[in-house]
């Protein structure tokens, strides 16, 4: 379904959000010459909820796995496009229906550095792709994973994205990431680390 895209082509008509909405935010800031870049997911509790429904609950550990997937394949030296491939390897065997377009962060947005997929290129980026991982670099792990949720009859995009520092061993996010869907009103904390 192409429904994702209209937001990219003309932004739908003003609407009230509602009890059992999901709601996808996304924003970065830029301070002292420094870009962030994140997205996170809340859902609108109907009357006598008290918990994000199971099947979208599932949607977001879905798309959190394919972050580990990700994050766990980085390497000094692989290429952005090595990292895709495996990634996306990994989570299709798991059942996962994944896209990652993840980037490098610094003084711009889309950074100097590997691109890693890009939503319309899953195969790979030539060029920016190939270049290697390095040491002492930040990443805005920005993928998602796509769930059927039977409820709504149709399938959702849990679109991620949390920023993370690779010191060439480990992979971290820099302030936590988004690890349950939050609730409105709130019920639970939703970051981890």
């Amino acid at each position: 379904s192409a429904e994702h895209l209209r937001s990219f082509a003309a932004r739908p008509a003003d609407q009230v959000i509602q009890p059992g909405d999901l709601l996808h935010c996304d924003v970065g800031i830029t301070y002292l010459r420094l870009n962030t870049d994140i997205q996170q997911h809340a859902y609108v509790l109907r009357p006598g909820e008290t918990a994000v429904p199971a099947s979208i609950g599932a949607a977001m550990m879905a798309a959190r796995r394919l972050q580990d997937f990700l994050t766990a394949r980085f390497r000094n030296g692989a290429t952005g496009n090595q990292l895709l491939a495996g990634a996306l390897q990994e989570a299709k065997a798991a059942g996962i229906r994944p896209s990652i377009y993840t980037h490098p962060l610094g003084l711009h947005g889309h950074a100097a550095g590997p691109t890693i997929g890009l939503w319309d290129q899953q195969g790979g980026v030539p060029g920016p792709g190939d270049y290697p991982l390095y040491s002492n670099t930040a990443y805005s792990i920005e993928l998602n994973a796509t769930t059927y949720i039977p409820e709504w009859k149709k399938d959702v995009r849990i679109m991620l994205e949390e920023d993370g520092f690779w010191d060439g061993k480990t992979f971290r996010y820099i302030s936590g990431r988004q690890k349950n869907i939050y609730t409105i009103p709130r019920v639970d904390t939703a970051i981890s680390e």
